[in-house]
């Protein structure tokens, strides 16, 4: 057989391929020209004829396939280096697929058949250069690191102290480790040159595991505290547990059972979460007082628990416990508990709890709540109260519907229904005499026509109370007339900043549209400049828009997304994407919400969420975790509500706003395969310079590992939600990311120096201590996110270094 005839048999090969290019390249035309009609690129259009001529040409048997597709992957090439340079996981959709099918197409098994086994110079040179021209860009794209940034702090100290509550160095007394939530350790046993070195010390178990009947959004956020010679940790399910530090033996447990409050099961819950439980302990201010030379207050007749835990409970209960033996404390509010639903009104099973603890101070514990988003314009209020440390009877009550009257509320009345909420921490300066309120905004988040003067005041800012009586000293708004749901999400971090006017007390407040706002704690100024700039205009009937929103020249705002901004694995799945994002109404940040859809970005879960920051205040740095996912948001006109999908969780279904003439769709932005419809990097860990204001150094963090469908560690910088903590070691550790483990950084230049396996999702906040032992330990809850997908577990884990 000649050689003409034998490769003239085998054009079945470039047949089939030509038959996939056919169906590739209708696909792309199809998508093309409705991309071309809402004004997108043609490039999809153009690409897709090249294509589909190509296979057309491939099942012919002709030869000029092979010149024609060289044309088309290095047209393909020119575009995407003009769209978005040498990046490599914005290359991947758009040349990844091209690539490996011109590499295909140039092996001899699909190349001879169509030249009849005889040598074709133009056809195959030009595939030759194309392949190699686009495999080059690939390589060259390995060598850069758009969206870095890379600095080094030099200083080891700058001259400055952290002025938080004294506790001993190995404690972690509060959830922000000091009630400045600064989330700072004086530990350095543990530092950069032996971090790496860290091992499992030990793990322990809780036993609760999410069940059949739990809400979707069951976490595990919790922060374990270290006092009193044990560790307490909190369950999803409100139970405490006392742990010896240095084995992780259980010491104690108490179990709340909570109730499902007449629900039939626990699906009556939009969350079920618990991120920790608060610690008094008379002694520790008898000997402060001591300490200052005045005469230490004598102890309640009534305290029976010198030393207790508050924990908030799903069911709407404040107990407090015996911090030694996990018994209730008898002689608080009605034998050991407080009814936090007294005075609230009707809710939904679940509608109003506090997921967070309360702030603690000599006399006080004060406490928030949490109420569900989006169902009604009617819900619980957002009161804050302040119960007697001792025996629990109400003191003050501040509730932002009247923010004047803090006096406690009579036994027939009611708080304002509706009223902005603050289900996040507060911060606390007892020395100052003030706590520090992250606020919430009025429901509905995406519709505020009827919203009322005090809601538009207090509201998506901080504001700032006397201790002693509730009544206001300051507030500071970050979001004008919320229709995004910019909740203050993270506890303020205080800390005295060194400046060109001399040290200021500081108040910085992390946010979800990625400004860090840097205000004077004793009177709300700003430190750092904050800016009213212009946003888009034109709500939907009914309502309106702030002209203008308050910006921090210290943010990590994203730039905004282009239509070039948008993603996918495949051309196909980022064509998608671009026609969704071309449907959508977006004008940058803060593009009201529509009828007919809009994107929001940053997104609901924000760049920085309910982790804030933590701070070093001898190094005067900030580390940080911010993160860039977008949200889809779209209005349902009232009549239409019950015909929509049934509401699921809060990014599911309809969200039926009742009592507002719109309910919303909330859903994050994302391709028809499930991934991010923006292009990556989604996470980053970085640093600020606090006495500059500018970032040092930031870099993205984490992998796809554990959210693909094949295991993968590809570094693309992936979401975390929860939050970082540093220490005097120079080290700054995060658990929080998609991925399963908590990692260990250089404060100084970002670089990681270790990370730990988890066996399950740590959307929570890390924490380290010393044992009795003298070691010094990294602690952290492992039990997974329900609403992230995250693998959920029960586990506690604390690692050191070996002995």
């Amino acid at each position: 057989m000649s050689t003409e005839s034998a490769w003239g048999s085998k054009r079945i090969l470039p047949s089939l391929l030509g038959l996939l290019f056919v169906l590739m390249g209708l696909a792309l035309v199809v998508g093309g020209v409705v991309l071309a009609k809402a004004s997108g690129s043609l490039y999809y259009l153009i690409a897709g004829l090249g294509i589909l001529v190509t296979g057309i040409l491939l099942i012919a048997g002709k030869r000029s396939a092979l010149p024609l597709y060289a044309l088309v992957l290095f047209a393909s090439t020119v575009w995407a280096l003009w769209e978005v340079g040498l990046s490599w996981w914005e290359l991947v959709p758009r040349l990844a697929l091209w690539f490996a099918l011109g590499i295909v197409l140039w092996l001899p098994w699909f190349r001879k058949p169509l030249t009849l086994g005889q040598p074709y110079a133009l056809g195959t040179g030009t595939l030759g250069v194309a392949v190699i021209l686009a495999g080059a860009t690939a390589v060259a794209s390995q060598f850069t690191n758009p969206g870095e940034i890379t600095g080094q702090l030099d200083r080891q100290s700058a001259g400055t102290a952290s002025t938080a509550p004294a506790q001993p160095d190995g404690d972690w007394q509060s959830y922000g480790r000091t009630a400045f939530g600064d989330r700072y350790s004086p530990l350095n046993q543990i530092n950069t040159s032996n971090v790496s070195q860290l091992k499992p010390a030990w793990q322990y178990r809780t036993g609760d595991i999410p069940g059949a009947n739990d809400p979707g959004e069951t976490t595990a956020e919790n922060t374990p505290l270290k006092v009193n010679g044990m560790l307490y940790v909190c369950t999803p399910h409100s139970q405490v547990i006392a742990l010896d530090p240095d084995t992780g033996k259980e010491i104690w447990r108490f179990d709340p059972k909570i109730s499902t409050q007449g629900a039939e099961n626990f699906r009556g819950w939009a969350h079920m979460t618990c991120r920790g439980v608060s610690y008094h302990d008379d002694a520790a201010y008898a000997q402060a007082a001591n300490d200052n030379g005045a005469a230490a207050p004598a102890s309640p007749a009534s305290s029976s628990c010198p030393k207790r835990l508050f924990v908030p409970t799903a069911d709407t209960r404040l107990i407090a416990l015996d911090a030694d033996t996990g018994k209730e404390c008898e002689g608080f509010g009605n034998k050991g508990s407080i009814d936090l639903s007294a005075n609230i009104g009707t809710f939904a099973a679940g509608g109003y709890y506090s997921t967070s603890p309360p702030a603690v101070t000599k006399d006080l514990v004060i406490i928030g709540g949490h109420v569900t988003d989006n169902v009604s314009t009617d819900e619980p209020s957002g009161v804050i109260r302040a119960f007697d440390v001792h025996d629990g009877h109400l003191v003050w009550n501040w509730d932002s519907g009247n923010p004047e009257k803090t006096t406690p509320i009579g036994p027939g009345e009611h708080y304002t229904r509706n009223s902005p909420n603050m289900w996040s921490l507060m911060a606390v300066d007892e020395k100052a005499g003030m706590l520090y309120l992250p606020m919430g905004n009025q429901m509905p988040d995406q519709w505020g026509g009827n919203r009322t003067p005090e809601a538009e005041k207090y509201s998506a800012g901080v504001t700032a109370l006397d201790i002693a009586s509730g009544q206001v000293r300051w507030t500071y708004q970050f979001t004008h007339h919320d229709l995004w749901d910019m909740d203050v999400g993270g506890q303020p971090s205080l800390v005295d900043i060194k400046t060109a006017d001399g040290i200021k007390p500081a108040l910085m407040a992390s946010t979800k549209q990625g400004s860090i706002y840097v205000l004077d704690r004793s009177t709300g100024q700003p430190i750092v400049p904050i800016n009213e700039t212009p946003v888009p205009q034109g709500a939907v009937e009914g309502d309106h828009t702030s002209p203008t929103q308050p910006m921090s020249e210290l943010n990590f705002m994203p730039a905004t997304l282009r239509e070039k901004d948008m993603w996918g694995v495949t051309p196909f799945d980022q064509m998608l994407c671009r026609i969704d994002f071309r449907s959508l109404r977006y004008d940058g940040i803060y593009t009201p919400p529509s009828l007919q859809g809009s994107i929001v970005y940053p997104g609901n879960f924000g760049v920085f969420d309910w982790g804030g920051i933590s701070v070093d205040p001898v190094r005067q740095v900030a580390f940080v975790n911010p993160d860039y996912m977008a949200f889809k948001s779209k209005l349902v006109p009232r009549e239409a509500v019950e015909g929509g999908p049934t509401r699921k969780s809060e990014t599911e279904g309809v969200q039926p706003n009742k009592g507002a003439p719109y309910g919303v769709i909330l859903e994050p932005f994302l391709s028809k395969v499930g991934l991010p419809c923006q292009a990556p990097a989604w996470g980053y860990v970085a640093a600020v310079d606090l006495g500059t204001h500018k970032v040092i150094w930031k870099h993205k963090n984490g992998t796809v590992r554990d959210s693909s469908p094949v295991p993968m560690p590809l570094p693309m910088g992936v979401p975390s939600l929860g939050g970082t903590f540093v220490t005097a070691g120079g080290v700054g550790f995060l658990s929080g990311t998609l991925d399963q483990y908590l990692r260990a950084y250089d404060i100084s230049n970002g670089k990681q120096l270790w990370e730990g396996r988890l066996p399950a999702g740590a959307q929570t906040t890390p924490m380290t201590y010393t044992g009795k032992d003298g070691r010094q330990y990294v602690l952290v809850v492992a039990g997974g996110h329900g609403s992230l997908g995250t693998k959920q577990g029960d586990y506690v884990m604390a690692f050191a270094l070996p002995e």
